[in-house]
């Protein structure tokens, strides 16, 4: 059988997306969520050494969909911590990558306050999110408050409604344009939740490991931490396609109706 025949029979990998949380110097991380600009910058290079490039999830997905997602790497940061401009930005920028951040439209200019324990951090305001947009990232929301919508949605309609569709909304004003990603709080997801955020209109949703029901609208991801050095990057990358595997993503088009792709 020839080459190319046998490599579109076989199984393809599962599209690897990276999770960070915060870029900054922090001794206390209790949650394991920072992870310095010094590590973060060697990540990227990491990255730049074996010919991949950091791009946005939606970047990624309109790739997919077109059959060129080889060598792109999804990159996402949780939470909308202040230091994604101030740290994270200028060194994405050098590298020519691109990112997103999914930020906390109930939250602005607050912090962490969902941590019971480790240090307070500032999240972005409104002047924040235009700043990241401006530079080329993709904004998309995390909820308005940083909640389990999984048990959110077990007894509140109303609430699951303003985290999906009405953060979508507030961050829309914020920036004058749509945001087409949402990301789930604490990673945790169920068939209910999803179809929450596919109903606030989103075309695409992050979680971690979402299982049976990873797809467009539940893409599992892979942690980043500070302790991540070169060779533990390689092992998850390696791994990924092992713990991920991945069913047929719906995963839409650029333009027109959503199309079933593998990539």
């Amino acid at each position: 059988m020839p080459a190319a025949v046998l490599r579109r029979l076989l199984p393809k990998p599962p599209l690897w997306v990276a999770m960070y949380h915060s870029i900054a110097d922090s001794p206390d991380d209790p949650y394991q969520v920072t992870v310095s600009p010094v590590r973060f910058a060697r990540q990227l290079h990491w990255l730049g050494d074996r010919g991949l490039r950091g791009v946005s999830v939606r970047e990624l997905l309109a790739a997919a969909a077109a059959g060129r997602a080889r060598g792109l790497v999804g990159l996402t940061f949780d939470d909308g911590y202040a230091d994604f401009v101030e740290s994270a930005v200028p060194l994405l920028r050098r590298h020519g990558f691109t990112a997103t951040v999914y930020v906390l439209p109930g939250r602005l200019g607050g912090d962490n306050a969902w941590d019971e324990r480790g240090p307070r951090r500032p999240l972005l305001d409104e002047d924040g999110i235009r700043r990241a947009a401006a530079a080329g990232m993709e904004i998309g929301s995390h909820g308005l408050h940083h909640v389990d919508l999984v048990e959110l949605a077990g007894f509140d309609d109303e609430g699951l409604a303003a985290e999906t569709r009405h953060s979508r909304e507030l961050i829309e004003d914020i920036t004058g344009d749509p945001v087409d990603g949402f990301c789930y709080p604490y990673g945790k997801v169920d068939a209910r939740v999803v179809r929450a955020v596919r109903k606030a209109g989103y075309r695409h949703a992050c979680a971690i490991d979402p299982g049976p029901l990873s797809s467009v609208f539940a893409l599992p991801r892979v942690h980043v931490g500070e302790a991540d050095t070169s060779w533990r990057l390689t092992a998850k990358r390696i791994l990924h396609p092992l713990r991920r595997r991945r069913p047929a993503d719906v995963i839409p088009a650029q333009s027109g109706p959503a199309r079933a792709v593998l990539s």
